[in-house]
């Protein structure tokens, strides 16, 4: 115990309690981080116990001692949620609340609470193996301008939690450590030697290193040419490697309503973009030859067509939509978008439609849209994201923040200009440096290019933003 404000007889009494309540268990688990463990800490039952609770949160704020830097509580979630908050009505220091997801709406905000720049803010924890859950919290919290030194916990299971913190500037103090809490289980006659020497032996087998960049953040500090090969999709591939190559991320929206005008924009910023991306049913004098001319146009400049579709019936229906009628995308589109509302069967059904081309396809699988008040949020955006995992087809996620660690998605951005804005319609625009901070890999650029007076004038700016973005979210 690293506060003398607590006595072990205390400590014990308190040890004991969580063992009676099930929130220490022994025998053999499986751990998030895959290992098995012959001890598990179960800490959700608290909730339950209302008295242990309010004496856990107590106890464990004890460690605050006569600080008093400390302008805000943060609780990881979500065990940690209710010590925080006891803690903070006991103490009356305003509680901080760090969402598991950005907000797909509103203000989107990933930490809930007031709060000031430069706010001393301490973290709550239930139990630390890695620390990589702490410093997943960190991370939001520093962007946010609060500092973060302290982490106050009730477990510190020994296996290089603690010094992976202090490598990021965190001082962790537990309550216990497992060595301690055996020690008091044993001494009281609830556990045997023979589990001591189990989970000791595990301990020190097991050490499980964080990572030097939480997890949901791994994916954006890794180069797209590395990315390139851990992709199941072709194209996922070859847009990686194109991004690469012509040091743009940029899929220019070129929504306009005549072919000739389309084939302009193509021509004259096809150099410096990765992908084109279309809406064919706007365009008033389609032709089979405008889809010849632009398929030339891609070939030339080395670029990517994408059919915006938003497929979003059943299976059967999206083949055909996709493989016939007046535009048979699936004959010329690299990529096409789809809604994840129908579930798997949308997938297979667009696979199914490609039965008679060769040439390599991917899906983007809308997750998240850049329009006000959409409805793409919660478990919806979750459950996108695990069928765009789940698939050689899928290229990647049309999303607006980071959702997925998966290495080998790319991530697609739409909204973007120079300056935020909106217009009449709820369109939301960002900047380039926040999409690529927000998971961007590839920006969708449509009005501020399509729009601008000097096309390649704004084409070439565009690209230059969005790449400088990109180079500075590396690790240097």
């Amino acid at each position: 115990m690293e506060n003398s404000n607590v006595t072990d007889a205390e400590l014990k009494e308190l040890a004991i309690s969580l063992y009676e309540i099930d929130a220490l268990k022994f025998g053999e688990f499986v751990m998030k981080v895959g290992l098995k463990s012959p001890v598990y800490f179960d800490l959700r039952v608290i909730i339950s116990h209302p008295n242990i609770m309010i004496r856990l949160a107590r106890t464990l704020w004890a460690f605050a001692g006569e600080c008093t830097d400390i302008a805000q509580i943060c609780g990881v979630p979500y065990t940690a949620l209710p010590l925080a908050t006891l803690i903070s009505a006991d103490t009356d220091i305003p509680m901080l609340i760090k969402r598991k997801e950005a907000k797909a709406y509103g203000t989107k905000k990933q930490i809930e609470g007031s709060f000031k720049q430069g706010d001393q803010c301490v973290i709550i924890e239930d139990v630390v193996t890695s620390g990589s859950s702490i410093l997943e919290t960190v991370s939001v919290l520093r962007k946010e301008g609060l500092k973060v030194t302290k982490a106050f916990v009730v477990i510190d299971r020994e296996q290089g939690g603690k010094k992976n913190l202090e490598s990021h500037g965190i001082k962790m103090k537990s309550l216990y450590t497992v060595t301690q809490l055996l020690a008091y289980l044993l001494e009281a006659n609830k556990i045997t030697l023979k589990t001591v020497k189990a989970v000791t032996d595990y301990l020190l087998k097991y050490q499980v290193p964080a990572s030097a960049v939480p997890a949901s953040e791994k994916r954006l500090k890794i180069t797209f040419h590395v990315r390139a090969s851990k992709s199941k999709n072709v194209i996922a591939t070859k847009l990686f490697n194109l991004m690469e190559a012509k040091q743009s991320t940029i899929c220019l929206a070129a929504d306009l309503t005549k072919a000739d005008a389309i084939l302009e924009l193509a021509d004259l910023a096809g150099p410096h973009i990765v992908m084109l991306k279309t809406h064919v049913d706007i365009i008033e004098d389609f032709t089979d030859d405008f889809i010849k001319r632009l398929k030339q146009l891609a070939e030339k400049h080395n670029f990517l067509l994408m059919e915006d579709r938003k497929f979003a019936d059943i299976g059967n229906t999206v083949a055909l939509q996709y493989q016939k009628g007046l535009y048979k995308i699936a004959e010329w589109a690299d990529v096409v978008t789809v809604h994840a509302i129908a579930g798997q069967s949308i997938i297979d059904g667009l696979k199914s439609g490609l039965q008679n081309i060769n040439e390599p396809r991917g899906f983007f699988v809308l997750a998240e849209m850049s329009s006000k008040e959409a409805l793409t949020t919660g478990e919806y955006i979750q459950s996108a994201v695990s069928m765009a995992q789940n698939s050689d087809m899928v290229a990647g996620i049309v999303c607006q923040s980071n959702i997925f660690m998966n290495l080998g998605l790319v991530q697609l951005t739409p909204g973007v200009k120079l300056s935020k804005s909106s217009d009449d319609l709820g369109q939301q625009y960002n900047t380039p440096e926040a999409v690529v901070n927000a998971g961007a890999d590839l920006a969708v650029v449509g009005r501020g290019i399509t729009e601008a007076q000097d096309k390649l004038a704004a084409t070439l700016e565009y690209k230059k933003e969005l790449w400088a973005a990109y180079l500075k979210r590396l690790p240097n």
